[in-house]
């Protein structure tokens, strides 16, 4: 660098990493490329006898997530979430939503790649995903239903744990799913 201010002359320094082979681009990128509502249920199995019942609903929330390679660097990501709300009389409701989004990832090692399809991205769909639930549930006669926030992240250090035992113990092992490995 030269003493002058914003003079440069020396070039090389703008990339450290050294020269890229034809300028192609090595360093890792990510990112969301769009999200969708993949496909949605809502069923009021009760109606209209449910909106007379008086006691609160019980509900329980499930959810598993998915990743699929579906092109170069480009991968489908869907959060499943079913809730069923019942009662001592029978199901109020029931939402059963699939929410995707199309995450584009190139240069990222296999490991950082699995996390961020497991464990970020189902983080990132996720707010929608509540969104849509809640506009299903009020759409369907009841109060919005916010689902509770989910550690994401928390999760998927759990299973990964699980994973590796069951794998160490003679369990079939994760298969790559960045396609980097």
């Amino acid at each position: 660098m030269s003493d002058e201010e914003g003079v440069l002359t020396n070039l090389d320094t703008m990339n450290a990493g050294g020269p890229q082979p034809n300028g192609e681009d090595t360093l890792p990128a990510v990112g969301i490329i769009t999200q969708y509502v993949k496909d949605l249920s809502v069923e009021n199995p009760s109606a209209p006898d449910v909106f007379q019942w008086a006691e609160p609903p019980q509900i329980d929330v499930q959810f598993n997530i998915g990743a699929e390679l579906i092109g170069t660097d480009v991968h489908e990501v869907t959060l499943k979430l079913t809730l069923t709300a019942a009662s001592q009389r029978g199901t109020m409701y029931i939402v059963d939503l699939a929410y995707s989004g199309l995450v584009g990832m190139r240069n990222v090692p296999e490991e950082q790649g699995h996390a961020f399809l497991y464990a970020e991205a189902p983080r990132l769909l996720f707010p929608f995903a509540r969104r849509v639930v809640a506009d299903a549930v009020r759409d369907a006669g009841f109060p919005p239903l916010m689902v509770d926030p989910v550690d994401f992240n928390g999760l998927y250090a759990q299973q990964l744990a699980a994973r590796r035992a069951e794998e160490a113990a003679g369990g079939k092992p994760i298969s790559p799913v960045t396609g980097n490995a």
